[in-house]
Formats: C-alpha cells, sequence, structure tokens
C-alpha cells in the first residue's frame, strides 16, 4: 500500500510519455518542445507541495494529509483528462504534482512512526523493491492504454489507481501519529527551522549540488520520447530502451545499498559524479563527430553507465543534505526535497526546450552540469563537520535519495 502511495509520482510521470506527441497533437501545440510541459509542470507542483504536507502532518496527523494530497490529485486528473486547450492540461499537472506530494512525502514520516532500525530498513527496502519497478513497467502500461484508447483514458487510470489506494488506506491504515505526539502549527517555529537550515553550508551545499545534478536528468526524462522516437525511430520499442536505462539506476541502488556503509557517502557520491562528468564529456565529443547523431548503440551504453552512476548520487546526496539537520529534520527534509527538485525542474527544462533534432543539447549539458554539481559538492564538503558515522542506514539512503 505505501509502496504504491510513494510510486504514484514515478507513474504519473513515466506513463505519460508514449502519449506526448498525441497530447500536443489534439491540443494544438505546433513545438513540440512544449510538450515537456507536461512532465516539468508536475514536477513544479511536486515542489511546491513538498513544502506543506511534512510540516502540517506533524500537527494535524498523517492520515488527513494523505487523504488532502490525492483529493487534489484526484481534482487535476479530472482536469487533464476533460482539457480542451494546452493551457488547462498544465493547470491540471500542477495540481496532480501538488497532490501527489502529499502521500509522498507523509508515508515516509508515516513508516518513521511505526518503526525504527532495522525494522525500518526492511519495510523501506520493501518498498524500494517496488518503486524500482515502477520507471522500468510505467512506460509500457502508457503504451497499453495507448493502444485500446486515447490519452485521456490515461489519466482516468491515474484517478482509479488514486481512488483505489485511497479506499485501501482508509480500510486497512490506522493514525500513526497519536494527538499526544502532535505539535502545534506555529508559523513562528517554522520560520526559526526555516531559517536554521538555510544558513547550514553544507546543507544548502548538498542541496544545490542535489539539484543541478538532477537537473539533466529530468533534461533526459521530460525529451527522452522526442530523443528516442523523434530522433532515432524507435517507435513501439521506447517503453523498451526507456525501462533499460531505467533499470540501471535500481541496479545502482541495489549496489548502493551494499557499498555505502564500506565507503560512506560523500566518497561514492563524488566518484559517481567524477564517472557522470568524464562520461558526458567524452560522448560529448564523439556527439559532435557525428554531427551531433551518434549511433543508437552508444547512446544506450553511455545512458546505462552514466544513469548507473546517477543512481549511486541519487541514493546518497539527499542523505548528505539532511545529515546535519537532525534538530529541525521534518522542516529541513521538506527544504532540501523541495528546493533541490525546484533547481532541477529549471534546469532540466531549460535543456528541455534547447533540444533541436539532436543530442548536443543534451549530452553538453549534462556535461556542464555534472562538472558544476561536482564543484558545488567538493565546496559544500568543506563546510560538513568531520565525522565516519555519516554512512547512514541503507533503506534510509534510498528514501531520501
Amino acid at each position: 500500500m505505501i509502496a504504491l502511495l510513494v510510486s504514484l509520482v514515478a507513474l504519473s510521470i513515466d506513463a505519460m510519455l508514449p502519449a506526448l506527441p498525441r497530447i500536443g497533437a489534439d491540443l494544438g501545440v505546433t513545438d513540440a518542445n512544449r510538450t515537456q510541459q507536461v512532465i516539468t509542470t508536475l514536477m513544479v507542483g511536486m515542489a511546491f507541495g513538498q513544502l506543506l504536507y511534512g510540516p502540517i502532518s506533524d500537527s494535524t496527523g498523517r492520515k488527513p494529509m494523505v487523504f488532502s494530497g490525492l483529493v487534489v490529485f484526484a481534482v487535476g486528473c479530472l482536469l487533464s483528462l476533460f482539457a480542451q486547450t494546452f493551457t488547462t492540461m498544465l493547470v491540471g499537472r500542477f495540481l496532480q504534482g501538488l497532490g501527489v506530494a502529499g502521500p509522498r512525502s507523509v508515508s515516509m514520516a508515516l513508516i518513521r512512526d511505526l518503526y525504527a532500525g532495522r525494522a525500518m530498513a526492511e519495510i523501506m527496502s520493501t518498498i524500494m523493491s517496488v518503486f524500482i519497478l515502477v520507471p522500468i513497467l510505467a512506460p509500457f502500461l502508457g503504451q497499453a492504454v495507448l493502444a485500446v484508447a486515447d490519452w485521456r483514458a490515461i489519466f482516468a487510470v491515474f484517478l482509479l489507481l488514486g481512488v483505489g489506494v485511497a479506499t485501501w488506506f482508509a480500510l486497512r491504515q490506522p493514525e500513526t501519529l497519536t494527538p499526544a505526539k502532535r505539535h502545534p502549527l506555529s508559523f513562528a517555529e517554522l520560520g526559526r527551522s526555516a531559517g536554521v537550515v538555510l544558513r547550514q553550508r553544507c546543507a544548502m551545499g548538498f542541496t544545490a549540488a542535489a539539484g543541478v545534478s538532477s537537473g539533466a536528468f529530468i533534461g533526459y526524462l521530460s525529451s527522452s520520447q522526442q530523443i528516442f522516437v523523434g530522433i532515432y525511430g524507435v517507435g513501439d520499442l521506447f517503453a523498451l530502451y526507456f525501462g533499460m536505462v531505467a533499470a540501471s539506476i535500481g541496479v545502482a541502488a541495489l549496489v548502493n545499498r551494499r557499498l555505502v556503509s564500506r565507503h560512506g557517502m560523500f566518497h561514492l557520491t563524488r566518484r559517481a559524479l567524477q564517472a557522470i562528468s568524464v562520461l558526458s564529456l567524452a560522448y560529448l565529443a564523439v556527439t559532435l563527430a557525428h554531427a551531433g547523431i551518434p549511433p543508437f548503440v552508444t547512446l544506450m551504453l553511455y545512458l546505462l553507465a552514466a544513469f548507473f552512476f546517477v543512481g549511486i548520487v541519487f541514493g546518497n546526496i539527499n542523505a548528505l543534505a539532511m545529515e546535519t539537520l537532525g534538530d529541525v529534520a521534518g522542516v529541513g527534509a521538506a527544504l532540501v526535497a523541495s528546493l533541490s527538485l525546484a533547481i532541477a525542474v529549471a534546469l532540466g527544462g531549460a535543456i528541455g526546450q534547447m533540444l533541436d533534432g539532436t543530442l548536443v543539447p543534451f549530452v553538453g549539458g549534462y556535461s556542464v552540469l555534472s562538472v558544476t554539481a561536482l564543484g558545488i559538492l567538493h565546496w559544500a564538503e568543506r563546510g560538513r563537520p568531520e565525522s565516519r558515522t555519516s554512512t547512514v542506514v541503507a533503506g534510509v539512503v534510498e528514501e531520501q535519495g
């Protein structure tokens, strides 16, 4: 149940990718790059939502915030389902992102209410095992729906899933935050806690590095359909190739769990960013040598290798940002998640909008952002307290990532 709540985010993004050309054609979008906003607008809504639900749930309890988010998500699905203009579609997608941030963030708090230590790690491992499968399978779901109906039916599927998991949650999940453990909602206290977070050099530095390094990933995510289908003409095999790349991130998550206790989060993150930088700069040279469109097999090899290291970065960098925020963990988690996503969406959206029928904007953007993230990482590390205990339980690392 919790795995499904958490996975609504990935499902709402990746299942839409095969439908982007049809949405653009039906809603009068003449610039193919504009259809990427169907993806990025949801992420903008999610960035705002992550600031709200966690802190409010500390005062109201977990279940009301999960239900509130699912209601907003359902309203967004209905708007997109019946949209007659592209603007209405984007409003619906913003509301979907704003809503899905509720179950995504509050579910993690709910687990922390119930479990700790090894028990929490076991629960998180189960959830992440399901979560890893969603980006691999979601494009196949989108293509399956398109095979029997038009793109609007995908939003009907989202709506049914939202109603189904809300019913399941209502029937099976008791409230985990008792009234005695709740804290009054104080904007003054929230402001104080936010100030503590914003003044932490390492927290803000690692947050910025997370956002910059994720920017290129979001650029890929929003433009992947155009790259695979528009440039390389893979047709219905798009879901297969997209799933293969997503699987490399899942493999990295499993590898990271075994390595993090031995090597530490910072060391793994630094090595992964170094690898991405070298791979991207080398592949940029290959791309330029082939007039912007290198052989497809080289693209797949680059993506599989680069996104394996992206999975290592995702598994650690947000946890690094949270390392010194133990006293303000609730607000800290909300700010870190929201700010890093906002940075990533801004940069990834810019890369996606530069797509010109070649891979140069994508690979060049990845090169610049990975090198920049590596520099920010080193700047942030100089403000990090010396500690040998920062490896974090693997399951928690994966959840923060």
